[in-house]
């Protein structure tokens, strides 16, 4: 994966999780990488572990100056931005919809939906000045089908969804891929929160059955690559064998 050396990849969410999993995997086939999430000690440590290759940059992503300060600190550590991983979301508030305090509600809206587009919308300028890069954003299976106890979640991650596919329709033809990932249920912090609700069937899921956050880093790598151009504007779903087969998870 030599084509990385040199690259310039943004991480949103990268204090943990597939955030940070994504981060080490794609250090380790020599990616620079902008480590940005609202725990800066978190993403300080981790660029630590990481060493020269890594600039952490305590960001929140529902306010677009921050953003944008971030991928300005991306250009000048080092020198250009190639991919941009939309990696940040929260699942907060869990419950029925008329339970749902509003303003909880329009946090995760912040977060999960703008936090997308301030994303994309600071790095477009960049890359289209390069003559191109990849914008991929983690979705879920939540994008398509509603899940009890989820209506904020659900309703952002559609969202998001939609967000790639216009970034697609708009900015193909200007080099930019755009595409989705949709993991499945992650072994994540996100997950505890899920299960301690107990809302939903996802809550009861046993915790063997979740995939490790390493499987959707190197599906992030591996979005990166020419083959999966035939999702260009769409998602890839790690729930799919042939796709796990062609990322290497099997």
């Amino acid at each position: 994966m030599s084509e990385f050396a040199g690259k310039c990849v943004f991480i949103t969410g990268a204090s943990r999780g597939i955030g940070a999993a994504a981060a080490r995997e794609f250090a380790a086939v020599g990616a620079n990488v902008v480590l940005a999430a609202r725990n800066g000690d978190a993403v300080a440590e981790l660029a630590g572990e990481i060493g020269r290759q890594a600039l952490a940059v305590p960001c929140d992503v529902s306010r677009y100056w921050e953003v944008q300060a971030a991928v300005e600190a991306a250009v000048k550590t080092f020198g250009r931005l190639d991919v941009l991983v939309g990696n940040a979301g929260v699942i907060d508030p869990i419950g029925h919809l008329q339970d749902c305090d509003p303003d909880a509600w329009g946090h995760l809206i912040d977060v999960n939906i703008k936090g997308v587009f301030n994303g994309m919308h600071a790095a477009l300028p960049v890359m289209k000045a390069q003559g191109g890069g990849t914008i991929l954003t983690v979705s879920s299976g939540a994008a398509s089908r509603p899940v009890e106890g989820w209506s904020a979640y659900c309703t952002s991650k559609a969202g998001a969804q939609m967000l790639t596919r216009s970034l697609d329709l708009e900015e193909r033809a200007n080099g930019i891929r755009a595409i989705g990932l949709s993991p499945g249920t992650v072994a994540t912090d996100m997950q505890r929160d899920i299960k301690a609700s107990g809302i939903n069937p996802v809550s009861q899921l046993d915790w063997s059955e979740h995939i490790p956050p390493a499987w959707p880093a190197k599906a992030l790598v591996w979005m990166c690559s020419p083959e999966a151009d035939p999702w260009l504007g769409d998602e890839i779903s790690l729930r799919d064998q042939n796709i796990r087969e062609q990322v290497g998870l099997l």
